[in-house]
Formats: structure tokens, C-alpha cells, sequence
């Protein structure tokens, strides 16, 4: 499966969290500790949003692994945001290729997920001919992961994410009910308007992938007054991901099982995440 990352804060430049931490997704790509394949090298996606285009993140996907691709390298030194998703491949079964690279994209929203539909193959029929008509030659990739997607945009992405999110996975669980699929979803989800970034863990088995969250800022100042990081970004500084980008004490948080969070300005918020039958 694969391993993502969510940054939402004070503008950095994207080296910082990609590639600096002493377990920065970079280095998962080739040392996942948590995911369910070591080396995660079936392509990877950067997305960011940038004052002067607040209307449409930015995409660079490719095909080859995040570990050695020099553009990346490049683009993360020189590039910075206040709102980035990263996300490293590791194929369950679609092809490698460039438009099955996550992040996602539609209009303003950004949208990566780890996991899968279990026998999507099977599935794959009935659930994209009930993705609206308006939104489905905006498909450009294979995976279930995009699938996933537009049905949520179908079901209201825009004006209720989390009751879109309820009302697709709900819908997945029912198609694959009707398949004979006893556990049909596993996922971790993060997805983002620009402004809001919602992060869900949920899976059919009720043993979803992991996923953290970051501590306060705040309170790690207090716990690391010499860490210079910290002074430098702002109390509302967040991230979200698959797993720890180093071992600071007290720094990372799990996200519980069923369950979403909200990363917004002001206070965060975390809430008990249930499928919503269709």
C-alpha cells in the first residue's frame, strides 16, 4: 500500500518535511516501518497550494520512486506552502502510471488515500456508473483510490466532506456485500478545499492502516524549548501521517480507529467517523 503526509501552517519550503526529518517520507519510500510493504517505489505526488493561485492546488506526479527522482529534489528546495499533501505508491494491483499517482485532483480539492477496495476488479463496474455523469470524464487514472474520489464528489465533496466521505464508504461496503466481499474498504484518507484539511481511518475489519497526528505546537515548544522549528512556525501548525516522521518525545499522536479530524483555523477538532448506508 503506501504512505502520505499532510502539512498545514506557517509556509515552509517543501524540503523541510519531505526530506530533513530522520524518517521523512523520502526515507519511507525505501524504510517504511509501518506500512505493509517495506519499499513503497510505485510512483509518488507532491500538491501544494500557493498565494497567487488560491483557486487550484499544483500536481507533480511521476512514475519512477520519490528516492531518486532529482526534479523532486529540486522542486522541494525552491518551492514553499502553506498547505502541501505528499504521497509515496506502492501499487495494489492497478498500473504504474503516471495518472494513478496520487494526490488527486478536482477544481480546488486535493485528495490521497492509502488502502484499497478489496477485489475492486470485481467492484469496479458498479461503482464508477454511479459517479455523476457531470464529473466522470474527469477520470483520468485506473485505481480504486480515484474511484473513491468522484463518488465522494458525487455525493457532496464540496459542501459536507465528511458526510460525502460516510456516504461513499457506505456505498463501497454495500457493493461489496453484494460481491460476497466480507471486508470490501481499508483506508486512510486525507483531503483538503485549501483552507481545511479532513483526515480519516477507517477500515470494513475494524484494523485500519495507521495513521498520527502532530501534537500542539505550543505544547512542544514547552517539552523542546531549544528546538529552532518550533520557534519558527505559527501555534496552528499541523501534520498528518501514515507514520512518525522521527522519535521526538511526546510529538505524534494515533488517530483512532474510525475516526476523523479536522485541521482548520482555530481549534482542531476529532470526530467518531461511521459509514452512512446508500
Amino acid at each position: 500500500m503506501c504512505r502520505w503526509l499532510a502539512y498545514s501552517g506557517t509556509p515552509l519550503l517543501l524540503d523541510t518535511i519531505l526530506y530533513k526529518p530522520a524518517h521523512s517520507l523520502i526515507d519511507q519510500s525505501l524504510h517504511s516501518k509501518l506500512g505493509v510493504e517495506t519499499t513503497n517505489g510505485d510512483g509518488f505526488g507532491v500538491g501544494w497550494y500557493s498565494p497567487e493561485h488560491t483557486d487550484t492546488p499544483a500536481l507533480l506526479r511521476d512514475v519512477g520512486p520519490a528516492w531518486n527522482n532529482r526534479n523532486l529534489r529540486e522542486l522541494a528546495d525552491h518551492v514553499s506552502s502553506p498547505l502541501f499533501f505528499a504521497h509515496i505508491r506502492a501499487s495494489t494491483g492497478t498500473a504504474v502510471q503516471q495518472t494513478n499517482c496520487h494526490p488527486f485532483r478536482h477544481g480546488r480539492w486535493m485528495w490521497m488515500h492509502n488502502g484499497a477496495i478489496a477485489d475492486f476488479h470485481r467492484m469496479r463496474r458498479d461503482l464508477v456508473l454511479l459517479i455523476d455523469p457531470l464529473v466522470f470524464s474527469d477520470i483520468e487514472g485506473t485505481t480504486d483510490s480515484e474511484v473513491m474520489f468522484y463518488l465522494a464528489v458525487t455525493f457532496g465533496l464540496e459542501k459536507d466532506p465528511p458526510g460525502a466521505v460516510a456516504r461513499m464508504v457506505g456505498l463501497v461496503e454495500r457493493v461489496g456485500r453484494e460481491h460476497g466481499v466480507q471486508f470490501p474498504l481499508q483506508m486512510t484518507v486525507a483531503v483538503t478545499d485549501g483552507e481545511r484539511v479532513w483526515a480519516f481511518r477507517y477500515s470494513s475489519q475494524g484494523a485500519s492502516r495507521s495513521l498520527f497526528y502532530s501534537s500542539r505546537v505550543d505544547t512542544l515548544r514547552k517539552l523542546h524549548p531549544d528546538m529552532a522549528f518550533l520557534r519558527d512556525v505559527s501555534d496552528e501548525t499541523r501534520l498528518i501521517v501514515s507514520e512518525p516522521l522521527g522519535d521526538l518525545p511526546g510529538a505524534w499522536n494515533e488517530v483512532p480507529e474510525s475516526c476523523y479530524g479536522v485541521v482548520q483555523p482555530g481549534a482542531d477538532a476529532m470526530h467518531t467517523f461511521t459509514p452512512e448506508p446508500m
